[in-house]
């Protein structure tokens, strides 16, 4: 999967970045390194989801797929 990520200059220094395809997907660093470390902690994040709660029939399947 590729996402066009948004990197902007933060006010108080470093970065803030936003993946508009994953709405309320933001973070922040003060360095690039760290920048690029948690955009993939927070991509994780944003496309984690916990399958307990949901209610399932019998007949259900949960699948995890890679694109």
């Amino acid at each position: 999967m590729k996402l066009k990520i948004i990197v902007h200059k933060a006010e108080e220094g470093g970065f803030w970045a936003e993946a508009p395809a994953l709405p309320g997907c933001y973070t922040q660093g003060d360095t690039w390194e760290e920048l690029l470390q948690n955009l993939y902690e927070a991509i994780e994040a944003c496309l984690s989801v916990d399958a307990e709660g949901i209610e399932l029939k019998p007949e259900d399947k949960v699948l995890e797929i890679a694109v």
